[in-house]
């Protein structure tokens, strides 16, 4: 038998673990970096609970996915006079439960000391951890958790991250650093089978400088995100060793380092049920660093993506040890649609088996490639707590161009070319984007949609040629622009319009709509189909500019509305044109139409494409890298 770690404990004091220290403990006194090398000082007297999001071992998860059938803890301790007992936690815990027959008490001392302890474990629990309780000023360093288990049961694992940047050197250069010190140089198992491939979409990175044996720079072309992972793909296939799984990861996160080490450990005896499982890593929040966003997705029936369990605390131990317990719920009729999940690609491992066997990604420049290529790929999924990267909330970054070009573009040619979500109906969600944004008067950003759906009807040849770069631009140059806050007061008080004393809960307050008026709406289609005295003339709304809001019991009977991004500083203001109306909803029954004399042949022919538009081959020729 061999000992084989599997997560380390971590304390660190990276931005995200000061925001919020609870992520790895949970103490009545603090701890800082110790004075000797890789220590860390527990400020006691006081107690410190390790059965935290980064520090406790998800036993019920390690039992489902590895080949792990006992848990040891390992601990190197010196100074005060403390005691170490077990914890267990479930979905039924607000805190954790100490074992109290298995506290250890543990002397004083002035040298370093090793304790290892076997940790007991019950099919009910979801969460080991252990508490420290200590009379003073105790230092703990190179403690994780380990199993013994037989030698013939370890796979052979080699990792190579794939990031795709664009212009973003303030975040890769960083993790770059951070990958180096705490994986490349370290003394852990994965440094010797690791690679890390920045395809750099921008040509902007100092390859000299960052590039070493282990971190290899691609200047590629401004491909999006699709095309730079395919080339990750391919540099991981071709590298030396080939690597047996590909971590995508997005360039514009925080990082921790023990994610990575995790989940190389994980993958060492990962069981064969889940041998060419995707692992997929949480997205946490960059400005609540305990917050949880989504760890998985799924495409619901109406076309629209959402995560699969509700954004949840993970400094709260009830939240951590649901989210770990969670199950698909497609075994209810109302959720069947949550079977269609997918695992994101801001961090996300692909076993190189199903690249090999599933090809590579569509060419479809910026979103919908992940969710398109986990529902082609058809894997069962992993994921677990501490395996996560930090990213900045989808609302401080909303792009119109990504969420109405792309996405409609994206979504259609994906269901054509892969048979993705078939529980879902992307012509509906077409309808429901296009009326939306007619209602609210953004007739810019309804028209970026039917110009997605558009260029879905030209068919595979026409995404087949180097366009995605350019008609990506296109719709950004096009969509509708916001302009500072300053700039807009200005505007609107010529119109009479007050701006001052807006507030999130204001924009969020949306008066309800009786029957009638919500038939009155529709009718009339906010007073731009029909009239009839519904309008009131230089009247107005203030609402929120983000594109999925509908504040529909505000904007009734309004002639102007002003959408305001509150985190952006910046809002437009927007007024009812009845000629506009009619132009935008007439060319999308004329696409409609269109699409439905065609659909079949256009399935069959997107159908048809996707191996040769997924093939190394296709790919080598689209990247310019044949030669």
């Amino acid at each position: 038998m061999q000992n084989y770690k599997l997560l380390n404990i971590l304390l660190d004091d990276s931005e995200q673990f000061l925001k919020s220290p609870m992520l790895c403990c949970r103490a009545t006194a603090p701890s800082r970096r110790g004075p000797e090398e890789a220590s860390w000082l527990l400020e006691g007297p006081g107690s410190f609970d390790f059965t935290t999001y980064f520090n406790m071992l998800s036993v019920a998860k390690w039992k489902k996915y590895t080949n792990a059938a006992n848990y040891h803890l390992h601990l190197e301790l010196k100074g005060a006079a403390c005691s170490v007992a077990q914890t267990r936690a479930d979905s039924f815990n607000w805190y954790s439960d100490v074992l109290e027959e298995t506290r250890h008490l543990i002397d004083e001392s002035d040298e370093w000391q090793t304790y290892e302890f076997e940790l007991q474990h019950t099919d009910a629990d979801v969460l080991l951890g252990f508490i420290i309780e200590t009379e003073g000023e105790l230092q703990i360093r190179n403690s994780y958790y380990f199993t013994k288990i037989d030698e013939s049961l370890i796979r052979p694992v080699e990792l190579a991250l794939c990031t795709t940047t664009f212009k973003k050197e303030e975040y890769i250069e960083r993790n770059i650093a951070l990958i180096k010190e705490r994986i490349i140089n370290s003394t852990e198992p994965i440094a010797q089978h690791f690679h890390m491939h920045v395809v750099d979409n921008g040509r902007t990175l100092d390859a000299d400088s960052l590039a070493d044996a282990a971190v290899h720079i691609h200047p590629n072309n401004n491909v999006g995100g699709a095309g730079g992972f395919a080339r990750g793909m391919i540099e991981a296939m071709e590298q030396t060793p080939k690597a047996t799984h590909v971590l995508l990861m997005d360039d514009d996160v925080l990082i921790a380092p023990e994610s990575i080490i995790r989940s190389y450990n994980l993958l060492g005896i990962v069981n064969d049920e889940y041998v060419e499982a995707f692992i997929s890593g949480a997205m946490m929040n960059m400005d609540e660093p305990d917050l949880r966003w989504e760890d998985m997705g799924y495409v619901a029936f109406d076309g629209r993506f959402f995560p699969i369990k509700p954004a949840a605390h993970m400094s709260n131990l009830h939240d951590l040890a649901e989210g770990e317990a969670f199950e698909l719920p497609s075994d209810k009729p109302h959720l069947a649609d949550t079977v269609q999940c997918y695992a994101a690609w801001w961090y996300c491992i692909i076993p190189m088996t199903q690249i090999e066997k599933n090809g590579l990604p569509l060419p479809i420049f910026v979103r919908c490639d992940d969710v398109e290529y986990s529902l082609r790929c058809k894997p069962r999924f992993i994921t677990m707590g501490g395996i996560c990267i930090w990213h900045l909330s989808f609302f401080m970054r909303y792009s119109a161009a990504v969420e109405r070009y792309q996405m409609m573009r994206n979504v259609f040619i994906a269901q054509a070319c892969s048979n993705i979500a078939p529980m879902s109906d992307f012509p509906k969600c077409l309808y429901h984007i296009v009326q939306l944004e007619l209602k609210k008067f953004n007739y810019t950003n309804a028209i970026l949609a039917l110009e997605g759906f558009e260029d879905f009807l030209k068919g595979p040849a026409y995404i087949a040629g180097p366009v995605a770069e350019r008609r990506f631009m296109d719709a950004n140059a096009h969509a509708e622009k916001l302009i500072p806050i300053p700039e807009l007061r200005e505007q609107a008080d010529k119109m009479g319009i007050n701006l001052n004393d807006i507030s999130t809960v204001e924009l969020n307050q949306d008066p309800p709509r009786s029957m009638v008026e919500r038939i009155q709406d529709f009718a009339s289609f906010n007073g731009q189909r029909l009239d009839f005295g519904y309008i009131q003339k230089d009247e107005y709304a203030i609402v929120d500019a983000a594109g999925w809001m509908y504040p529909a019991g505000r904007i009734r009977r309004k002639d102007t509305l002003v959408a305001i991004d509150l985190q952006n500083h910046r809002g437009v203001i927007r007024k009812m044109d009845k000629q506009r109306f009619r132009e935008v909803w007439n060319r999308y029954k004329r696409d409609m139409k269109q699409y439905e004399s065609v659909k079949d042949e256009l399935h069959a022919a997107y159908a048809q494409a996707r191996p040769r538009l997924t093939s190394v081959a296709y790919w080598k020729g689209y990247l310019g890298i044949d030669d």
